[in-house]
């Protein structure tokens, strides 16, 4: 990836996200990116349909993106990114999830939800998971811009269930984000938004990044989904991000060590070298 050719006040993107619940960074991809992600990500398209409506029933979805091509950990790790999420995630925060999303003619509306919803905190408390989603088609009304509602981040639980009581008054609310190829958005995961509609004859391509408090748990097990000899050729900064690093002072230990040598081809954890065979 490029250097981006415009300054990033990131400041600025932090405080968008702390008033109206999200920033766009609409030069977050130049053009050698975009083309490096479709080459990338081709061989793995054509393949299954969503499960269910949320997921989408005419959408493609790929996970574990992070694993699959080096362009893909760069947007992980791009470096305006990592500097404006930890405005709001302390110390070594985690990946939690990592997909590209290939929504195609016909698809319907997603309903509207928060990204972080399943770590039943308050909404009253900060944050744990901000979400990223990048354009790698442009994003319009017509093509399923993502829809959110600005400010909703401030709202309190009473408020949320006071609201959803009023679905079309909700969803009233709503404002696409009509964004060029090569943009992505940054949110907290408690705005409420949800994908649009795709009334186009094309499909409309991007991808989602999300990212957690490094002691919540990650939607993915990156553990299990990324295997050792990808995860060793990795930046340390993706790795700690799979959860290669410790949580002060000791969250994320391999048997009393520090997880990153459990990278080490040779390491064999002590109580798999002592346990006697069944």
């Amino acid at each position: 990836m490029d250097q981006p050719t415009r300054p990033f006040d990131v400041d600025a993107h932090a405080a968008e996200i702390r008033s109206q619940g999200f920033t766009v960074i609409e030069d977050f991809m130049d053009a050698a990116t975009l083309a490096a992600f479709r080459q990338a990500l081709a061989p793995y398209l054509g393949g299954r349909r969503g499960r269910n409506d949320f997921e989408g029933f005419e959408t493609e979805r790929v996970y574990t993106l992070v694993a699959r091509a080096k362009v893909f950990e760069d947007l992980v790790v791009e470096p305006r990114l990592m500097a404006l999420l930890s405005r709001f995630l302390e110390g070594n925060f985690l990946l939690s999830a990592t997909h590209a999303i290939n929504l195609k003619p016909g698809e319907t509306a997603q309903a509207i939800h928060i990204d972080d919803g399943f770590y039943r905190q308050p909404r009253s408390s900060p944050a744990v998971g901000y979400s990223v989603i990048g354009a790698v088609d442009a994003f319009t009304r017509e093509n399923v811009a993502t829809e959110v509602i600005p400010g909703s981040h401030l709202w309190s639980d009473e408020e949320v269930a006071e609201r959803r009581k009023d679905m079309k008054g909700l969803e009233a609310l709503l404002v696409p984000l009509e964004v060029p190829a090569g943009a992505c958005f940054v949110f907290p995961g408690k705005l409420l938004h949800r994908g649009g509609a795709n009334r186009t004859e094309r499909p409309r391509l991007a991808f989602t990044n999300q990212y957690c408090a490094g002691w919540a748990r990650p939607q993915e097990n990156f553990f299990l989904s990324v295997p050792k000899a990808v995860a060793r050729q990795m930046s340390p900064r993706a790795q700690a991000l799979l959860g290669y690093e410790l949580w002060p002072s000791f969250m994320g230990m391999v048997t009393g060590s520090h997880p990153r040598k459990s990278l080490d081809p040779d390491f064999v954890p002590p109580i798999v070298a002592q346990r006697p065979p069944p």
